[in-house]
């Protein structure tokens, strides 16, 4: 993914998942990505600040969630950087609350288009805002665990601790 700013600003993280590299633009979060996954951004030039206060905010919301004091986040957020089809499957997936789950065809049709269901998958895979922007809660026609970028292992464990299976 290749960002359309110029000042992005990274910190890492520790969870109980790997490590997190978090990004921010002046706009809000822009990135949550665990160690070794798929899509990895294009991290040159980022600015390290782990004092930047979005960063930091996602931190502390990041760690509450993973201890279960948390189940919905308030960041502000940039999805600026993906497509206008890929920002609205963003949007939509923050509408399924945590615990829930719902399925490709259903998530098509919430965005309008229930005939784009492999679009929809391709834009779930590419949602640089990991947890936050819940696509570990897409699930297959039939209830199955399908791809995750960071991988199936992390999605089981998420689901797993929101209670959704």
């Amino acid at each position: 993914m290749k960002f359309k700013t110029s000042t992005l600003y990274s910190t890492h993280i520790e969870s109980p998942l790997g490590g997190i590299t978090l990004a921010a633009t002046d706009q809000g979060l822009a990135g949550t990505w665990f160690d070794q996954q798929r899509h990895w951004p294009d991290t040159r030039g980022w600015q390290t600040d782990d004092a930047h206060p979005v960063l930091r905010q996602a931190a502390t919301q990041l760690a509450d969630y993973f201890a279960g004091r948390r189940d919905r986040f308030d960041l502000p957020l940039d999805l600026s950087h993906g497509t206008a089809f890929q920002q609205s499957v963003w949007r939509a997936l923050l509408a399924i609350p945590a615990g829930k789950t719902t399925s490709y065809g259903a998530l098509s049709a919430g965005v309008g288009n229930p005939a784009a269901v492999r679009a929809v998958g391709a834009a779930v895979g590419r949602n640089p805002i990991s947890v936050i922007v819940p696509c570990h809660r897409v699930l297959g026609a039939d209830g199955s665990l399908t791809g995750y970028a960071g991988g199936l292992e992390r999605k089981t464990a998420l689901l797993e601790l929101e209670g959704a299976l």
